[in-house]
């Protein structure tokens, strides 16, 4: 049982240094290669884990030559044009200039429900919306506006835009972060100063907390009211 046990360990320390050396995409955002390879890496693994009898090494060769499979044909792939399209496809364009391009259809062996179904999930529920929609190697869909149904820019009023800058969680389920809270340029006491305003007495008692710009978004946790407050982040800094 303990052989049992130390194989398993071994073999998930295998596959998930594999995994993470393959690359960072999401499941959804694999080609159909590197899918098909994170499959049978996860098959291979499986058999040499729950059978002691097989010598480890029946599970860590494949493993391993499957990885460099990979590695080589994402060398190969970033060298030469016409073997990443063989392998990966090419982009095709399922609407041009609002219209609807049924070989395109076929092609990605796509319906209209299909199609509409993507469109939605872009946030979009007419095809007369839409500019150009190009489905990419990865199945998504990347969707293009027409002019009047873009969302205006700041650069399009002459407005001067608002410095651009990711939010900081500073608290998440009632812990402080406090390398977080320092980078956005304040500390635990002006974090402490606005904690009436959520209703809540510590830290402990928030769902989380958000810095975003000028703005302090908290949430309390339910069984403190679960009451989410916007504020003002004030001069202190």
């Amino acid at each position: 049982m303990l052989i049992l046990f130390i194989r398993s360990i071994f073999l998930y320390v295998l596959v998930f240094l594999v995994i993470r050396l393959t690359g960072k995409r999401q499941l959804s955002d694999l080609q159909p290669f590197d899918l098909i390879t994170t499959l049978l890496i996860a098959d291979l693994a499986s058999v040499p884990a729950s059978d002691t009898g097989m010598p480890l090494a029946y599970g860590i060769v494949p493993i391993l030559t499957l990885f460099l499979v990979q590695q080589g044909v994402a060398f190969l792939s970033m060298k030469w044009e016409g073997f990443r399209y063989v392998m990966c496809g090419r982009p095709l364009l399922m609407i041009a200039k609002g219209e609807v391009q049924e070989k395109s259809l076929r092609d990605a062996r796509y319906t209209l429900n299909d199609l509409m179904e993507q469109l939605r999930a872009n946030g979009t529920f007419q095809v007369a919306d839409v500019e150009y929609a190009i489905l990419e190697t990865n199945g998504d869909l990347s969707v293009l506006l027409k002019g009047p149904e873009q969302q205006v820019t700041y650069g399009a009023l002459s407005l001067e835009a608002p410095k651009a800058a990711p939010p900081f969680m500073v608290v998440q389920d009632g812990k402080v972060h406090k390398n977080a809270l320092r980078q956005a340029g304040y500390d635990e006491k002006w974090l402490l100063s606005k904690l009436p305003a959520a209703g809540v007495k510590n830290t402990e008692q928030l769902l989380f907390a958000f810095v975003s710009g000028k703005t302090l978004h908290m949430q309390a946790k339910e069984r403190w009211g679960g009451k989410a407050v916007f504020v003002d982040t004030g001069a202190e800094k």
